[in-house]
């Protein structure tokens, strides 16, 4: 776990810094500045161009990741670099052409209920294909075992663009559309900036050469974007979806609520990133001890760190939602907030899991089961959030995301006969209930600002001294040894 522990350690501080922006720009900016129309249409935007990244990327993040290490020389590496460059325009060239030629009709079928969303398709078309082609780059520096500057562009450069772009808004300096423009520019410039940093690292040598393992590649790739377009999907169709049933407003609710769950999200994030190539490895090897040992690690380290952030966003949480701009309507996702926080803290306990499966050979059943789930899924969406708006989309993405896992979690005990669980996993579990319990009704009566800071100095002290005390994680023990000097 030294390079694991290592490279996610500086992962999470990077990723943390990122959400950090993007807790201001969600929380205080976009809901100051915009009005929630507005803010529902630029979450809208940004949701529809994240479920077409996949297909954008034509899977290739993910193929390069599970082929580069099978590659032994430098001119079949050669080759399949630039294979791996040109691959996505199989998708791309027809996308942006059907978005030309078919504009109007797109645009009148995704604005039957809201009509502000008939500007924007061009916008979403451009930054879904600027994602995938970044994911493609990033995934060329991940195969050389350097994660950190693409964390950096991948969850920092974008919000601090945003960031930018709405205070040169409040002072009036641009209006909505150049906004909106402007956003496009910031992820086109991502994209472009880690591509430079990505031909740093490894200079593309263009090599036109027919790999021996060609249509094993191309039959991945294709496959991965159902993969991609799964967890994508999963992630973000609620808010789509939305797009069609409810108010758009309602939207901007939600995705305040999402996105504060997301934050529970950040530790499995910057350790995925340097998960998938390791597994990949163990995998291509053969070398299953190892493969074990690091799902196991990887599970019991991320439950640890995300249940921590667990408690500090549910029992922080009303204290929150009193500094917000139009408190109260943004308070109606409190259900939204914790039924979410469950499902990632679900997402934590996978560990590795992703990583193996989708570098495994057994990638193809996971991705029918997966479709299957989606389908699940937009079925659920279609009759709760009629019923039920914001929270029902909530309890559609909840019971989608259980089943995907759990099915998960089943296929790699079955095929490769290992669990992530261990009786640490159970103590941990039962620490972040107690917890729960324990703290959620005990509020200080000082401003929220200072009563957050109180509580989660309190629970930060307590659930650390716990873990360390009682050895959760050698891993987390010896971090904590390392850092904090009382320790030593």
């Amino acid at each position: 776990m030294g390079i694991v522990a290592n490279q996610s350690f500086k992962n999470i501080i990077l990723t943390y810094l990122g959400f950090l922006i993007g807790g201001i720009n969600t929380l205080f900016l976009y809901t100051k500045f915009l009005s929630t129309q507005q803010y529902g249409m630029v979450n809208y935007m940004l949701s529809l161009a994240t479920v077409l990244t996949p297909l954008m990327a034509f899977g290739v993040h993910n193929t390069l990741v599970k082929f580069f290490s099978v590659f032994k020389t430098r001119a079949s590496q050669n080759s399949f670099l630039t294979l791996m460059l040109f691959l996505p325009l199989i998708a791309v060239v027809p996308v942006v052409g059907a978005t030309y030629v078919f504009n109007q009709s797109i645009s009148d079928f995704l604005a039957i209920k809201n009509e502000i969303i008939k500007n924007y398709i061009w916008h979403t078309c451009i930054i879904a294909v600027s994602l995938g082609y970044f994911e493609v780059f990033f995934a060329w520096v991940k195969v050389q075992m350097k994660t950190v500057f693409g964390i950096f562009m991948k969850e920092v450069f974008h919000r601090a663009g945003a960031m930018v772009l709405l205070l040169l808004l409040y002072f009036k300096i641009i209006d909505l559309d150049t906004f909106m423009n402007g956003l496009v520019i910031v992820y086109v410039l991502k994209m472009l900036v880690m591509k430079v940093y990505a031909f740093s690292i490894k200079w593309p040598i263009l090599t036109f050469k027919r790999l021996n393992n060609l249509s094993a590649v191309l039959k991945y790739s294709v496959l991965i974007i159902i993969a991609g377009s799964v967890a994508t999907v999963l992630l973000d169709v609620d808010k789509v979806m939305m797009g069609s049933y409810i108010a758009i407003e309602k939207i901007a609710y939600y995705s305040v609520a999402v996105y504060i769950a997301a934050v529970i999200a950040v530790p499995q994030r910057a350790m995925h990133q340097i998960l998938m190539p390791l597994s990949a490895k163990y995998l291509n090897d053969k070398d299953f001890s190892s493969l074990k040992d690091l799902y196991q690690k990887s599970s019991l380290n991320l439950l640890i760190v995300s249940g921590l952030v667990f408690l500090l966003i549910v029992l922080n949480i009303n204290q929150l939602y009193l500094l917000m701009p139009n408190s109260n309507a943004y308070s109606s996702g409190l259900f939204v907030l914790v039924i979410i926080s469950v499902s990632k803290l679900y997402d934590a306990l996978l560990g590795s899991n992703n990583a193996i499966l989708f570098n495994s050979d057994y990638y193809r059943a996971v991705l029918v089961l997966g479709v299957v789930l989606v389908l699940i899924m937009v079925v659920l969406n279609m009759v709760f959030i009629p019923m039920l708006g914001i929270n029902g989309a909530a309890i559609a993405t909840f019971i989608a995301v259980f089943l995907y896992n759990t099915v998960k979690i089943g296929f790699v005990y079955k095929k490769f006969n290992m669990l992530p669980f261990s009786t640490a996993t159970v103590k941990t579990l039962c620490l972040i209930i107690v917890f729960s319990v324990l703290f959620y009704f005990w509020e200080f009566p000082f401003h929220p600002i200072i009563a957050m800071a109180c509580k989660s100095s309190l629970v930060v002290a307590l659930y650390l001294f716990v873990v360390y005390r009682f050895r959760f994680s050698n891993d987390i023990s010896g971090i904590l040894k390392r850092y904090l000097w009382f320790l030593r």
